[in-house]
């Protein structure tokens, strides 16, 4: 989870996963560029041409990738100009757009994780989409569930879907074939996952059966959610005021405690869980959890992989999936028109397979996933379409302005259990404790 992932680069989408958990705004931080494009302070330019500008958040191919669609937009509505200059790396968007709409002068568009879009539409700035999103410009009906619920807020549209993704479980072949043990299949259980790692950790090896994120992040966190769902849980109660999952958690809990307690988990230490994935690419671990952005890396390693959807309680497929945003801002009438304009053209089939293709993105729809460039694509990548077939399945975590708070308090719970300092039980108490009085937080 921090520009896209699962470009040769590019930084991960582990450390995007990690902003989702932050909770502080900041207000300073270096100077803010000034969202007011080259022109008038309208954008429209003595010829009528329109400019926008558009903070991207990527780097290395993924930037690339978004120039050259820029470049091929500019090319066919010469009416519009985007202007690429200004903003930061997403890992530091929040807090530039925050600081940006505090002094009045912010961007046309931003990439905004799926977790911060609910503290960022709390400001009027940002432009309601609900109405356009509906129009015949947008497919919007042909989008996974996961990409509209990402980008609805209070059940308004407030931006668009710009990054797919999905967690399934990827296997090493190699350490199933060693350790005498099947590769494990769609419909497979929790308790049927912990086995298979307790059989394929061997201590004088030093290999391990999986591994999980051990910092507290939303690295850390997101893998519990499918858990939570599946047990009949919400990260919400009903109410609104009070976490859904008291119960849910524990049992999902007690799987990561049976990991612990057999030592067949690797535990990362460090943030953007890098060394979790080392160990998996140097064959000391024979599954790992895990999303699409991290099969150019097994296959640089050249691991004979074999992927398989999430296990689950209810042997019902079920995943979570972490969409982020490309959000408007209102500059005036005249550029949020142009604004409107190119995100409606950027997240069409022909250019959403392209950039899923060129980015590490999953096909925003059908329609994407059609497309001849990401079937190619799809065919060269082994593994892949049980990611895209999983996504049917993916559920997204609540666009709500607490979440970071949820996230922050269940991650220390998770990692109290994972290191053998509390109890399930306990460690959801503690989270609920924290997490209802952020709930009970008027916003």
């Amino acid at each position: 989870m921090t520009a896209v992932p699962g470009a040769p680069g590019a930084p991960s989408r582990r450390s995007v996963l990690r902003a989702a958990g932050a909770g502080a705004l900041v207000a300073a931080g270096g100077a803010v560029a000034g969202g007011c494009a080259p022109g008038a302070a309208d954008g429209v330019g003595a010829d009528g041409r329109v400019t926008i500008q558009m903070w991207h958040g990527q780097t290395d191919l993924a930037a690339k990738v978004v120039k050259s669609l820029v470049a091929e937009f500019e090319r066919t509505h010469p009416d519009i100009r985007v202007d690429l200059g200004g903003g930061v790396l997403a890992d530091s968007m929040l807090q530039k757009v925050t600081a940006a709409l505090a002094s009045g002068s912010y961007p046309d568009i931003a990439y905004v994780f799926g977790s911060d879009l609910a503290s960022v539409a709390r400001s009027p700035q940002v432009v309601d989409l609900t109405a356009h999103v509906r129009e015949g410009g947008t497919p919007w009906r042909n989008y996974w569930a996961a990409a509209r619920e990402a980008v609805t807020v209070n059940g308004r549209v407030r931006a668009v879907p710009a990054l797919l993704d999905c967690l399934a479980v990827v296997c090493n072949k190699k350490v199933f074939a060693e350790a005498g043990i099947d590769l494990p299949e769609a419909g497979w259980t929790w308790d049927e996952f912990t086995d298979t790692a307790r059989r394929l950790t061997d201590k004088g090896k030093g290999r391990f059966g999986t591994g999980w994120p051990g910092t507290g992040d939303e690295d850390t966190v997101w893998r519990l959610w499918p858990m939570v769902w599946d047990l009949g849980g919400e990260v919400i109660a009903g109410d609104g005021k009070h976490i859904g999952f008291t119960k849910a958690g524990v049992r999902a809990l007690e799987v990561v405690q049976k990991l612990a307690r057999d030592r067949s988990v690797y535990i990362d230490p460090k943030p953007g869980s890098e060394q979790m994935y080392q160990v998996f690419a140097s064959g000391r671990m024979g599954m790992v959890i895990t999303a699409p952005w991290q099969l150019p890396d097994i296959q640089q390693a050249e691991i004979d992989y074999h992927v398989v959807p999430l296990p689950s309680f209810s042997r019902r497929p079920l995943t979570i999936s972490g969409p982020d945003t490309w959000t408007l801002f209102d500059n005036g009438e005249a550029r949020a028109e142009a604004a409107r304009t190119f995100v409606t053209w950027l997240i069409q089939p022909a250019q959403d397979s392209r950039w899923d293709v060129q980015a590490g993105s999953l096909p925003l729809g059908r329609r994407s996933e059609d497309r001849p460039a990401w079937r190619e694509h799809a065919t060269r990548t082994p593994g892949l379409t049980v990611f895209t077939e999983a996504v049917s399945s993916a559920r997204v975590r609540p666009v709500h302005p607490a979440y970071p708070r949820v996230s922050r308090s269940l991650g220390q719970a998770i990692v109290s259990v994972l290191l053998g300092r509390a109890s399930p039980a306990d460690a959801v108490r503690s989270c609920a404790d924290e997490s209802n009085a952020a709930l009970l937080i008027p916003r």
